[in-house]
């Protein structure tokens, strides 16, 4: 009795064993895309807000470490650490592209501009026409991971200080 019944199912528009299979197999395939998509940002990670007030800060964070005595081109990228220590730290999002683009334009500018007001102005812009690229990348180079250390340590203490202890 119970296997007309089941017939009388299957013939009445419910989905049979096969349709039934068919549609977990579907569902699986559903879920490993929902899980790749779930690891792919869906909306686009750069935001322009962000990348500004880090900008800002990560050039205030140049100057007040550059204008430690003693210290000089060190202290700006003592500065460009703390200042990315400290958003990664206060912030939620993770924002490495915009902390890293920023402390990069930041200390290039640093660098570039250090070497114009360091030396006579002729021969600085001769030593900036011969090696500028080198001395802009170098600055950028450094400048990128500086910040990108301090993010990271930022926000590695706003994990550890907001995980739940076991």
């Amino acid at each position: 009795m119970q296997r007309s019944i089941d017939r009388e199912r299957d013939d009445a528009g419910s989905p049979s064993t096969a349709e039934r299979e068919r549609d977990r197999t579907d569902a699986g395939e559903a879920t490993r895309r929902g899980s790749l998509r779930g690891a792919l940002p869906s909306k686009p990670t750069f935001s322009i807000r962000s990348f500004l007030l880090v900008l800002a800060l990560s050039v205030v964070g140049v100057v007040a470490g550059g204008s430690i005595p003693l210290v000089g081109s060190v202290g700006q990228f003592v500065g460009l650490f703390v200042v990315a220590f400290g958003v990664g730290a206060v912030g939620s999002r993770r924002r490495y592209l915009e902390i890293g683009l920023a402390g990069a334009v930041a200390a290039g500018l640093a660098f570039v501009l250090g070497t114009l007001t360091s030396v006579f102005a002729p021969v600085a812009l001769r030593i900036l026409a011969d090696y500028g690229i080198a001395i802009a990348g170098v600055g950028t180079g450094a400048g990128a991971l500086a910040s990108l250390a301090g993010y990271y340590f930022g926000r590695d203490l706003r994990d550890g200080l907001t995980r739940d202890v076991r």
